[in-house]
């Protein structure tokens, strides 16, 4: 079973549906499942341009909802969390400026957009 991300007129991902595999047999006058679906395959094994399997990377992520799909690279790109994080042209993620804090059992860290910095809040 493989997966396809229907876009909109700006690349913009909008659907994922399940669809045919690329060796299952095409109804007559497609040449490609992408064809026929009016979408662009995606793997939910690729995330960060890796195959969490060890396999080939396959267009830089798996497809989300509001991910844009980039033709120049071949890639699905998240939306930018926030104004301040970068791209990250090796992993095709955005990154904060500052680097997340280590995990500490009962915390967890989220982003503060106003003062750029990781807080740590309780877990509970």
């Amino acid at each position: 079973m493989a997966h396809y991300a229907i876009l909109d007129e700006n690349n913009i991902v909008t659907k994922v549906i399940v669809g045919k595999d690329e060796n299952e047999p095409l109804p007559e006058g497609y040449t490609s499942w992408e064809e026929y679906y009016g979408g662009k395959k995606t793997s939910y094994n690729t995330v960060g341009n890796v195959h969490l399997n060890g396999g080939t990377p396959f267009r830089k992520n798996y497809a989300g909802i509001g991910f844009k799909y980039d033709e120049q690279f071949d890639a699905f790109i998240p939306p930018r969390p926030y104004e301040s994080w970068k791209f990250d042209y090796e992993t095709f993620l955005w990154v904060a400026p500052v680097p997340k804090p280590e995990y500490e059992v009962g915390y967890i860290w989220l982003w503060s957009e106003i003062n750029k910095e990781w807080v740590k809040y309780p877990a509970s």
